[in-house]
């Protein structure tokens, strides 16, 4: 399975962004997706889930209200809608994936497929 994620960018604060994350060499709908973000000298963080059958799950309440996490299934694609953007969103967000235990964590290491990662920076 490999994933490809895309969308980062510039933009001012209260601006918008979408991300995508493609999954290739595998059916999208066997797995999990969570996009995760490291911001410049802190950890990894997860920020939102979107599981296989379940509902989406925000793992960082700051944004609760300005991100949403979709999927299309037929497309092989996952987006995060990202609007209102602030400073602090600014990070590298990832994709990941998992597959077999579908259930939503914010633990990294829970997760076997990760895209490259791509930089979202949010000026003020």
């Amino acid at each position: 399975v490999q994933l490809q994620a895309s969308g980062g960018g510039w933009v001012q604060a209260g601006g918008l962004l979408r991300l995508s994350c493609e999954v290739s060499g595998s059916t999208l709908s066997d797995y999990t997706i969570t996009w995760f973000r490291q911001a410049p000298g802190k950890e990894r963080e997860g920020v939102l889930c979107n599981s296989r059958s379940g509902p989406s799950i925000y793992y960082v309440d700051s944004v609760k209200g300005r991100f949403t996490i979709s999927r299309d299934n037929a497309m092989n694609t996952v987006y995060l809608q990202m609007n209102s953007l602030k400073p602090e969103d600014t990070a590298v967000y990832y994709c990941a994936a998992r597959g077999v235990v579908t259930v939503c964590t914010s633990y990294a290491r829970a997760y076997p497929y990760w895209g490259q990662g791509t930089l979202v920076t949010v000026s003020s």
